[in-house]
């Protein structure tokens, strides 16, 4: 039987068993050196990563619809899961926006397509960034990290023939972590690379 070409990326199975490069090394490489480095008395107390969000934000979907479906097939392309069209919750004129029109696009990443997706972002998507020189480490106070992109068109998935139009976004790590420190550490370990800090 033919593949059906252009098939969506959520629909492409992978092998029974698998396990992510990214998931693996957390068990036998992460969780050690985490236990290790705060003095953890159990592997149980060693922070994981829970679940990655990305939302996008499209500027001009109040005056065309269309765009903002544009960005949800890029979002599920680039992530390998169908993204929701997210909407307005009040009317604000300013903007002419009105409640319940289509504002934006999200998805929420978990287990595998999170380690996927995570393992494409450190050792492929931010290496093409212009002149980069790390992220910022600033955490949200409560164990989680959002990392602001100006532009989609750093992953390989985006065809740069189609003109895309560019827009940001945001991806936010969620984690068990009670502190911010640990968090940071967790994340480190993962490959993020947060700029290094001037002593």
């Amino acid at each position: 039987m033919a593949k059906k070409k252009n098939a969506p990326a959520e629909v492409q199975a992978l092998p029974k068993g698998y396990v992510p490069t990214l998931k693996k090394e957390y068990r036998e490489r992460i969780v050690p050196a985490l236990v290790k480095q705060f003095s953890y008395t159990t592997v149980m107390q060693a922070p994981k990563l829970v679940k990655i969000t990305i939302n996008e934000g499209v500027g001009d979907a109040t005056q065309d619809k269309k765009l903002v479906e544009e960005a949800a097939e890029e979002l599920s392309l680039i992530v390998g899961q169908k993204a929701v069209i997210t909407a307005s919750k009040k009317d604000v004129s300013n903007f002419k926006l009105r409640k319940k029109m289509p504002i934006g696009t999200k998805v929420t990443l978990r287990d595998v397509k999170m380690y996927e997706f995570l393992e494409r972002l450190i050792r492929v998507s931010l290496p093409r960034i212009r002149d980069f020189n790390g992220i910022s480490e600033k955490m949200d106070g409560q164990g989680n990290y959002t990392l602001g992109l100006k532009e989609q068109i750093i992953f390989p998935e985006i065809d740069m023939d189609k003109n895309p139009k560019i827009h940001g976004m945001e991806i936010t790590f969620v984690t068990t972590a009670k502190t911010d420190e640990e968090a940071h550490a967790l994340l480190k370990e993962f490959g993020l690379p947060f700029k290094k800090q001037n002593k």
